[in-house]
Order: structure tokens, then sequence, then C-alpha cells
């Protein structure tokens, strides 16, 4: 069992992984009572953090906006991909460009040496070019739909064809100067990548999805496997 410290910053990193959760389900991924898990979300709110419950059976917990942005938690993959990704916005010019600049360097501040130099070689990987320009309307959608497992409806242009894909973003993910997004679509029944710049996003965004759990494959190979 965690001590309180750490159980508190694991109850903090669940929260930010899907929108909702019972208590008892926390209960179970903490390895603690319901009792405990109430008095933690108690300790979340004196910290300034927005933890919003619905009673009732149906109910459960979530992170709800505040007056102040928290801190958030990455585990490594994420940190790193996190890191790319503003690197590539800040390459692009545009009227977030300066914003990712200031956010890429306070990320950098604090990451550890190897997950440093792993973003370095992911930028070194996509030199000389950063491949086609992503608009950074999409990319913020996509990350929110990520987080918020948002289904999406998209057009998918590719070799002078179109197809319309319903999908289940799971994440971004990053290789050879292209930004792509690895989603479950729904028609093909089986994980798929999807190259950002050639998403023409349709709205509105779809109802939430309960997250699947991701293959045993390594995600590195969806995107060597996915169309150039």
């Amino acid at each position: 069992m965690l001590d309180a410290a750490a159980r508190l910053l694991r109850l903090l990193s669940l929260l930010q992984e899907r929108p909702e959760w019972s208590g008892l389900d926390l209960a179970d991924a903490l390895e603690v009572s319901t009792r405990t898990v109430r008095s933690d979300i108690g300790r979340l709110r004196s910290l300034g953090y927005s933890v919003q419950a619905t009673p009732g059976i149906a109910g459960g917990y979530r992170l709800g906006p505040g007056t102040a942005i928290p801190a958030i938690l990455f585990d490594d993959e994420e940190a790193v991909a996190v890191a790319i990704g503003l690197q590539r916005v800040a390459g692009q010019g545009g009227a977030i460009e300066e914003a990712s600049r200031r956010a890429l360097c306070k990320l950098e501040q604090v990451l550890p040496v190897p997950l440093r130099n792993r973003v370095n070689e992911g930028q070194d990987d996509s030199s000389p070019s950063l491949g086609p320009a992503v608009d950074a309307e999409l990319l913020i959608s996509m990350v929110l739909a990520c987080r918020d497992t948002q289904r999406l409806r998209f057009v998918y242009r590719e070799q002078g064809a179109s197809s319309f894909h319903a999908v289940e973003p799971h994440r971004l993910v990053f290789g050879g100067g292209l930004c792509y997004v690895l989603a479950w679509d729904a028609d093909l029944g089986d994980w798929s990548t999807f190259r950002l710049d050639r998403i023409e996003l349709r709205k509105p965004t779809g109802p939430r999805f309960s997250p699947r759990s991701l293959p045993e494959v390594v995600v590195k190979e969806y995107v060597s496997g996915a169309a150039n």
C-alpha cells in the first residue's frame, strides 16, 4: 500500500486519466477503502484542485475547472510526447508559437536528463524538416479528445482519395517528423494511426467512450506501418 503522499499523487494521476471515476473503482486502484478515498479527495481540494463529486450509485469523482491551473502529472511517455509536440508547434509559427516556446522551456527545466535526451533525439530524427504543418486548432482538439475520451469524426485524405472515419482517439504519437493520432477505428474494428495533417475534423464531437486497453504492441510499430 502506498503512503499518504504517494497515494495522493497517484489519486491525482488517476483523476487525470479519464473523465470520471466511481469511488469504488478509485478505492480498488489505490487498494484502500472508499472512506480513505473521500478523505484524500478532501485533501486534494484543500490544495486547490477542483474535484467534483456526483452523489448516488451512478455517481463518482472528476476533476473540474478551477480558478488556477494546478500541476499536471505526466508519466515518462506522456512527458516526452508533450515536449516533442510543443517543439513541432513552436517550429511552425502561428499565433501560439511564442506560448508553445514558453511552455516547452518550463517543461524542459523539470525533465530528468534521460527524458530530455529522448526529446532531443526525437527532434534530431525529424531534421532537417518537421514535415507538413499541422493546424494548431486541430492539434488542440486532438489533445482534448484524447484526454476527455471523446469520439471524433473526420475526413481523411491520402493519395488523392478521401474516406470518412469515426474513431476513439487514444494518444498522439510522433515519428519521422510527423504527428499521428493512435485511435480505435469503429468501422474497421481495429487500431489505426492517422496523420494529423491529412485530417479534416467534423464537428460536433461524438459522445464519450470507455477507454480500451492498448494492444500488446509498441506504439512505434503503428507509426512505422502508417502511410507516408
